[in-house]
């Protein structure tokens, strides 16, 4: 195979490393579950579209997520504008950073 890019989605990446405050204010992740994110965003990307993820949790100390996911909806209601996405690909590893965390009583 070449080097071409052989994904059978094309994929937009999210919550990439912020520039600025400005920009984290305009995109981050909020609840967290076992099958998704909800991400807010000014504007977010239109259901099936597919995202490459990577962003932080801390735990007891800064853990990273990576892994691709599928928008699934999207709520344009003000402050909490933003896109549900659920996992589609997450290695063990990031999977179980995410049971930790769920495990943590509030």
């Amino acid at each position: 195979m070449s080097g071409q890019d052989q994904r059978q989605f094309s994929r937009v990446t999210v919550n990439k490393e912020f520039a600025s405050i400005e920009s984290f204010i305009a995109e981050y992740v909020t609840n967290v579950s076992r099958g998704g994110v909800f991400i807010r965003s000014r504007q977010p990307l239109p259901v099936g579209t597919r995202v490459n993820l990577r962003f932080t949790l801390l735990i007891d100390e800064i853990e990273t997520i990576e892994g691709i996911g599928e928008v699934v909806r999207v709520l344009s209601d003000g402050e909490d504008t933003g896109m549900g996405v659920e996992f589609r690909e997450l290695s063990a590893e990031a999977r179980a950073t995410i049971d930790r965390l769920l495990a943590i009583p509030r």
